[in-house]
């Protein structure tokens, strides 16, 4: 009997399914050959799809004014873009399409905002909401943005330190506010509570000592985040319910606070076997405002997320070419690709974050356990295990073969470029692949374009300070 890797992944998986498919024993992504592009560009190359962006972003807000009106709830609900989470113009260009509000993390993602509304992509009503530690550059350049003319600018307190700041800087001006509360981190982390926001039994004191009767400060939401994302869990929940009874409360004696911040925390498919209840989760969260609201007889917020990985997470891949393969013991096969893994997918060995890893060819051959390492020195440049069974299952192949492997490692749009450090010095100087954009025209047709070829060796030397 003979062991395909089609015949693992349909008995393991209900496949084809959304985003991938077969077309002439060749994957599929979102309808794209994956063939083509390889023809076209070689590898290794990374992609965005664009229109991905907004599947995503509709698919959140739809869900949420159907919960809404499911609930009759009278809040509003707000989306946000993280834009720390992908720069990239033509990224946030595509979020903002679909008129999504933006959040900030430091003071030269000022600079960006006020570099799109000169470019007219956004306008002076957007709703921005400023996180992140508050340094003086960076309260500096938000006011100067509201003197620009956003009146929808929300700071988020992240400690008591930075209203003192604040006070001295904006003068006399009124600022609207927002309060972070600190979560207890779930019982593996290294640490209990988290060191961003204020503690929940501070922040009511904090509010009567030093804002109510401040005519320089306007409170208008209460912020909470969970790292480890939004899920049915009883940390999560517990967490939830606690933010909820300090926003009660606060909304008791503060006429001016009417959002509720749910930060960000959408998961993604890192695995073809993935499941998650978005309709659920999301009718869950405004019944439980919305019970905790009537039963203290206060008025429903308006409910805000800030959702970066699971805007733009989907949209991105990059593909590898298998440059050979290595027995080094009677049970470990490596597969070597033609860049680093440390520097494409630095998440991947970092906090061992996990993505749709497939080939792109030879679905018909035979599979087998493997390593896959990039062609660093490093030995932590590899890949070897899977989020839903803990190894990498591939296709064999002889080295007689005509036709090379190709991988792909699909939902890697969000932060890997970031924190990579898009164009910079890449460890073993090995370059930063050629960046590809596809997006669909009028009418429906893909079409693509190189964004940005590979890194070149005299890119890198300039920045090194070597003379051409």
């Amino acid at each position: 009997m003979k062991n395909t890797y089609f015949d693992l992944i349909e008995q393991s998986y209900y496949f084809p399914q959304e985003g991938f498919d077969l077309r002439d024993d060749y994957l599929t992504f979102q309808g794209i050959s994956m063939k083509y592009l390889i023809e076209k560009h070689g590898t290794p190359f990374r992609f965005f799809y664009l229109p991905r962006i907004g599947d995503q972003i509709k698919k959140a807000r739809n869900l949420f004014n159907k919960a809404i009106k499911k609930n009759n709830y009278a809040g509003s609900y707000h989306y946000c873009y993280c834009t720390k989470c992908n720069h990239f113009a033509h990224v946030i260009g595509e979020a903002l399409k679909h008129n999504v509000n933006l959040e900030t993390s430091s003071a030269f993602d000022i600079d960006l905002i006020l570099n799109l509304y000169r470019e007219k992509k956004i306008d002076l009503n957007r709703i921005i909401v400023h996180n992140g530690y508050k340094t003086d550059d960076y309260l500096k350049k938000i006011l100067d943005m509201q003197e620009v003319g956003f009146k929808n600018s929300i700071i988020i307190f992240d400690s008591v330190q930075e209203l003192d700041r604040l006070e001295i800087i904006a003068k006399d001006r009124v600022v609207k506010i927002g309060l972070r509360m600190a979560i207890n981190e779930e019982s593996q982390s290294a640490y209990y509570t988290s060191r961003m926001g204020i503690r929940s039994n501070e922040i009511i004191n904090f509010y009567h000592d030093r804002i109510k009767n401040n005519p320089k400060f306007e409170l208008k939401m209460l912020h909470f985040f969970v790292d480890s994302g939004i899920k049915d869990s009883l940390y999560y929940w517990g967490e939830f319910q606690k933010a909820l009874k300090v926003y009660t409360e606060l909304k008791k004696d503060s006429e001016s606070l009417d959002s509720f911040n749910l930060g960000g925390g959408f998961p993604i498919r890192n695995h073809l076997g993935f499941e998650y209840h978005y309709e659920y989760m999301i009718n869950e969260i405004i019944a439980n405002i919305k019970d905790a609201c009537t039963k203290d007889e206060i008025p429903e917020p308006n409910i805000y997320t800030e959702f970066g990985k699971y805007t733009v997470g989907e949209s991105g891949a990059i593909v590898f070419k298998v440059l050979e393969q290595k027995q080094q013991n009677d049970t470990e096969s490596w597969y070597l690709i033609d860049n680093s893994l440390m520097n494409t997918i630095p998440d991947a060995w970092s906090i061992h974050e996990k993505f749709i890893l497939l080939p792109i060819n030879k679905w018909k051959n035979e599979y087998k356990r493997v390593n896959i390492g990039g062609i660093s020195c490093d030995h932590s440049d590899y890949y070897n295990s899977e989020d839903l069974n803990q190894e990498v299952l591939l296709p064999s192949y002889s080295n007689d073969e005509k036709e090379p492997l190709y991988i792909g490692f699909f939902h890697t749009g969000a932060y890997q470029d970031a924190i990579s450090g898009y164009g910079g010095i890449k460890h073993c100087l090995i370059p930063s692949p050629k960046h590809v954009i596809i997006d669909r025209d009028e009418k429906g047709n893909f079409f693509d374009y190189v964004y940005r070829n590979e890194q070149s060796a005299d890119e890198m030397f300039k920045l090194l300070g070597y003379k051409k």
